[in-house]
């Protein structure tokens, strides 16, 4: 039985653990897992689903290698066919000037006015010969190398099926481990029974609110942030001075985010407005625009990429 490729070992970890993540039957059930277990599942899946893909693409780049290959074989063929013609045709016009000064009755290929000549002849004779086999092996080397390529391309198809089944199935139980931890996500402190948020004073010795710190803190939990957090400013307008606003840099301040910090950037607003009842968020602002719960709108321009906040989440909370 042939061994199982690499990408078919990765499919199988990746269901393995799917299994093992599946919620229990009733009959079965367990209690429910704590915050720090679903993180850790989450992040083996994620390092499995991961792992899958390098696997997948260290194929691709196996059969991009392959299919060069084949390429360049069949260059070399294309090459060592023209240099035959070029000699086959040499052979062809000396056979003809010696057929035209000797006897015609006599094999042209036997006689020859001089050494010279014959030398020559028998010299063209031996590179054609030579050349005739460069061509055979040119055209072995092609049909191998193309072989190859077409074999591994589908082996690539049927592991790449099976992948993008595989990782649609963990992605989904990602999504359901990303909703647990949604759940476990805590009320901040203040609320009332009507939903509205009771006045705090800044606390602690980063001079922000209990809920602003929980907010602050249940972020970092969900997010890896790559730069500085910015929360209590005096001197400015808003909630900074009032400890009830923190700023998630997405770039080093002053510029625009690089792609995946962009995109980080739209995810922690999503998640914050997703939590707004939970913890007390007023509104977030980001790309020049705000959101109070009701859905984006843009802002003025204010001037720099800092001020019109394309460089940083701005949190306020209540």
């Amino acid at each position: 039985m042939a061994a199982p490729s690499p990408a078919t070992l990765a499919i199988g970890l990746v269901t393995a653990a799917a299994v093992a993540l599946l919620p229990a039957t009733a009959a079965s059930a367990a209690p429910k897992p704590s915050e720090a277990e679903l993180r850790a599942q989450l992040k083996q899946l994620n390092s499995k689903i991961d792992k899958l893909i390098e696997k997948y693409n260290l194929k691709r780049v196996e059969l991009a290698k392959a299919q060069e290959a084949a390429k360049a074989a069949k260059e070399r063929l294309a090459a060592a066919e023209k240099t035959l013609d070029t000699a086959e045709r040499r052979i062809g016009d000396l056979a003809r000037m010696r057929y035209q000064s000797h006897d015609p009755s006599l094999p042209s290929i036997l006689m020859a006015r001089n050494g010279g000549a014959a030398a020559l002849l028998e010299q063209l004779t031996a590179e054609q010969q030579a050349l005739v086999q460069g061509v055979a092996k040119a055209r072995d080397d092609k049909k191998r190398a193309s072989d190859e390529a077409a074999a591994l391309a589908t082996r690539i198809g049927v592991d790449a099926k099976a992948v993008t089944e595989q990782r649609a199935e963990a992605e989904d139980i990602i999504d359901d481990i990303k909703k647990k931890l949604q759940d476990l996500v805590p009320l901040g402190p203040g609320r009332k029974s009507d939903g509205s948020w009771a006045p705090e004073l800044p606390t602690g010795s980063d001079n922000i609110t209990a809920r602003t710190r929980l907010m602050k803190t249940e972020l970092a939990k969900n997010f890896k942030l790559p730069y500085t957090v910015g929360c209590f400013r005096s001197g400015s307008d808003g909630e900074h001075p009032l400890g009830r606003a923190c700023d998630f840099m997405m770039s080093t301040g002053g510029t625009m985010p690089a792609a995946i910090n962009n995109a980080l950037g739209d995810r922690i607003a999503d998640w914050a407005l997703k939590n707004k009842g939970k913890l007390g968020v007023k509104y977030v602002i980001w790309k020049q625009r705000i959101n109070m719960g009701s859905g984006w709108r843009a802002m003025s321009d204010r001037g720099s990429i800092t001020e019109n906040h394309y460089d940083h989440v701005h949190i306020s909370m209540y």
